[in-house]
């Protein structure tokens, strides 16, 4: 199967970035989800965890991310890998937006995301 993503359907989210839904079907494969996040330049997305694993593969741009309040400095072909209930944040800190894939197992649903701010 192939198919064309619509690039209109990002949304905005409280997490302060803006989310493009790539895969999160739960008749294609209940246990993945695939988004395009995308932080703009000086924005840190809000603090929270997840109850399953969370990659982040950098696209574009430049980053901190914080994994358990372990700061670590991210740029494109990097991945950042957040285990099970681990704090997470990432800051934007170029003058381009952070463009990142967000790969969740199992696939994110909203009661998954756990906000700790």
């Amino acid at each position: 199967m192939v198919t064309k993503i619509n690039e209109s359907n990002e949304f905005y989210t409280e997490e302060r970035c803006h989310i493009l839904e790539l895969l999160n079907d739960p008749k294609i494969n209940d246990q993945l989800s695939i988004a395009r996040a995308r932080v703009s330049p000086g924005v840190t997305s809000a603090l929270h965890s997840l109850d399953g694993l969370e990659l982040y593969y950098i696209l574009e741009g430049k980053g901190i991310v914080e994994i358990d309040g372990v700061k670590s400095p991210i740029g494109p072909g990097q991945i950042a890998y957040i285990k099970k209930d681990q704090t997470q944040r990432i800051t934007n800190v170029g003058e381009q937006d952070l463009v990142f894939l967000c790969i969740c197992q199992p696939r994110f649903k909203p009661e998954s995301y756990k906000s700790l701010e």
